[in-house]
């Protein structure tokens, strides 16, 4: 093998004829070149392979980190989602305890209520038997009393016998009768109010009133104040003649380009008014066009008054009126009661009774006209005796009012009898209107003197520790001391206050008297 490798190292370097020795050291030489080549290039070969490996292992080092991060990331992932699974599930558990705690609670409470009706049942079966056995006491002295009563009935006549049972059921049934009576009759009261709330809600609903005007001071404005020493003229000549014309005041003052009409009666202030404005138009002020022009105004405030009432009685659709009712209906637009117009009154309360008629069954006709009549003593001028629903009913009756007519005019503040249910209805109606909410305006200094005395003279009644006036004083309600009033005093109390207010106070519609008697105990458990 080795001379073939030689041969074959030494053919290609053309050696040829060499003796043995070279050819050995020849041989020896290409031998350790061999080795150090073949050393040499597996060393290379080792460092490449290190080089490679270490590349690798950092390749596989990167790689594992990324798995590790991935990893980790699913592992904190998954962790996360398990918690949140837990907690909802720890909640879900927590409701669901809840909702137990509070249906054991709820049973308790049911057992804590069972046990009291229990408790309470016992107690009235303790009681039953109780009265039973007094019954089964009381039936045996009765029976006894009853033989002993057939043992003396054998001696009597069938008169003497009739007589003395019908007085022995008579003393028997005497409660019986009496709470029945009571029941009847409370009874028939609450159908009867109920039935009255129910017509007059009905009417009332039909009826759509006008909101009021405040009543304010006649005014008149001027162009300029020249015109006020016009009016005045000279030595106040023509001041004097308007007023000695009209019948009215006439009030100058430092008002700038105003001047004040006073009057007690409105229908004087509204001609003075119209004169005045006539003649601070037309410029001419002088005694004899003052004259003149009050004459036109009057004439201008009839025509204006007749009209007035004839839209009133068509509205109301009445026929057969006497033209000077008419006239002094028409009078009432310029008066006012506590800042109502007594017109528009007379028309509601004439409407309502109409819709009452009807509800009742009564005629609606003579109703409406007994309603808008009311008040037309109000329209009267003249100094006369008597109030005004006395004067109004003379003065329909004078002409041609039938007697219903006048007795409902003359009894509508129940000054005279009422003999007729249209009187009723005309008392109902006027108290409707005048007390419905926003009807009529009262001064708040008056307002908070009213309600003032009603609590005043509820606190002066003796066991009374506080008094309250609610609902704009149409309510009173009083607390009582319990411990020095028993409730017989109490019920006691709340008559003494209606017949007080009755008699001392003046007040619109109705009040409510509310007696209140308590008794409070409390304790408090550790």
């Amino acid at each position: 093998m080795s001379s073939i490798f030689a041969n074959q190292l030494i053919s290609p370097l053309g050696i040829v004829d060499l003796d043995p020795w070279s050819l050995a050291l020849a041989l020896a030489g290409g031998t350790g070149l061999g080795f150090c080549a073949v050393w040499i290039a597996l060393r290379s070969m080792r460092r490449q392979a290190r080089e490679q490996a270490e590349q690798l292992r950092e390749v596989a080092r990167r790689e594992g980190a990324v798995e590790a991060a991935a990893a980790r990331q699913k592992a904190e992932e998954e962790i996360a989602a398990r918690r949140a699974e837990s907690n909802r599930e720890f909640d879900r558990r927590e409701i669901e305890s809840e909702l137990r705690l509070r249906e054991i609670r709820s049973h308790e409470e049911s057992l804590a209520l069972l046990d009291y009706q229990l408790e309470q049942k016992g107690e009235r079966l303790a009681r039953e038997s109780a009265a039973i056995r007094q019954a089964r006491d009381a039936i045996r002295v009765m029976s006894k009393s009853v033989r002993q009563r057939l043992a003396g009935v054998a001696h009597m006549d069938a008169e003497e016998i009739r007589l003395a049972l019908r007085e022995e059921v008579m003393i028997e049934c005497q409660d019986e009768l009496r709470a029945l009576r009571r029941a009847t009759l409370e009874r028939s009261e609450q159908d009867l109010q109920a039935e009255a709330k129910r017509i007059l809600i009905a009417a009332m609903q039909r009826l759509a009133s006008k909101p009021n005007n405040d009543i304010m001071v006649t005014l008149v404005s001027l162009p300029t104040e020249e015109m006020k020493g016009r009016i005045i003229g000279r030595e106040g000549r023509n001041i004097k003649t308007f007023e000695a014309a009209t019948g009215v005041t006439l009030l100058i003052d430092e008002s700038p380009q105003v001047v004040l009409v006073s009057s007690f009666d409105p229908v004087r202030r509204e001609i003075a008014r119209v004169a005045l404005e006539a003649l601070v138009k037309d410029g001419r002020i002088h005694p004899a066009s003052i004259e003149e022009f009050v004459v036109r105004a009057r004439d201008e405030i009839d025509l204006h008054v007749q009209q007035a009432g004839e839209e009133a009685v068509q509205r109301l659709g009445i026929n057969g009126l006497h033209p000077e009712i008419i006239r002094l209906l028409g009078r009432l637009k310029f008066r006012f009661s506590v800042a109502q117009n007594v017109l528009e009154h007379s028309i509601e309360v004439g409407f309502l009774c109409s819709m009452l008629a009807s509800e009742l069954g009564l005629d609606p006709n003579v109703a409406k006209r007994a309603g808008v009549l009311h008040d037309i003593g109000k329209g009267i001028e003249g100094d006369y005796e008597g109030s005004h629903a006395t004067m109004g009913a003379d003065f329909v009756r004078r002409h041609g009012e039938t007697p219903i007519v006048v007795n409902a005019v003359a009894a509508h503040h129940e000054e005279v009898k009422p003999e007729t249910v249209y009187a009723g209805l005309v008392i109902l109606a006027d108290t409707v209107s005048a007390v419905r909410p926003g009807a009529r305006a009262e001064a708040m200094a008056g307002y908070i003197q009213r309600l003032d005395r009603l609590e005043k003279l509820a606190l002066s009644v003796e066991g009374v520790q506080q008094a309250y006036a609610i609902q704009a004083g149409r309510e009173v309600r009083v607390v009582v001391n319990p411990a020095s009033v028993t409730d017989e005093q109490a019920q006691e109390i709340t008559k003494t206050l209606r017949r007080r207010i009755e008699e001392e106070l003046q007040y619109p519609s109705t009040i409510k008297i509310t007696v209140i008697r308590e008794s409070r105990f409390t304790e408090t458990a550790t």
